[in-house]
């Protein structure tokens, strides 16, 4: 595809709070298949804005898992469009931590961070229906 495809670079970013009812092993600590769904949410977006439709995630590869997710964050989720084919796009997608909770401070104590924490990366390929 053409290296100045307008599509290319294309960024969807969600942001949202971690629930409590999400944490399922201690110290409040979130699987990362939560991550990986929320992946899925703004690749639907991208699918949206690029193609009209919602496509579905083929394949993901390079998934890493770089710091804990936990209920009480507030999260980013980003999806960048790297590569346009004819029906499948391929995105980076980056879950960074922006706030986090300090129970040791108090029960609903919190904290914006100075520098978000990027805690799951990868990258994604994404198909659409052919067009008619």
């Amino acid at each position: 595809m053409d290296q100045h495809d307008e599509r290319l670079g294309l960024t969807v970013t969600h942001r949202r709070y971690v629930p409590h009812s999400h944490a399922h092993y201690a110290g409040s600590l979130v699987d990362g298949a939560y991550g990986l769904g929320l992946f899925g949410d703004v690749a639907t977006e991208v699918c949206i804005r690029i193609d009209g439709n919602e496509g579905l995630f083929a394949s993901y590869t390079d998934v890493q898992f770089r710091a804990p997710l936990r209920a009480g964050d507030i999260i980013e989720v980003e999806a960048v469009v790297s590569r346009v084919g004819t029906r499948s796009r391929t995105l980076d997608l980056t879950l960074k931590v922006m706030c986090r909770s300090l129970p040791a401070q108090g029960e609903s104590a919190a904290e914006v961070l100075l520098e978000p924490i990027v805690a799951i990366t990868a990258t994604g390929v994404v198909v659409v229906p052919p067009s008619p």
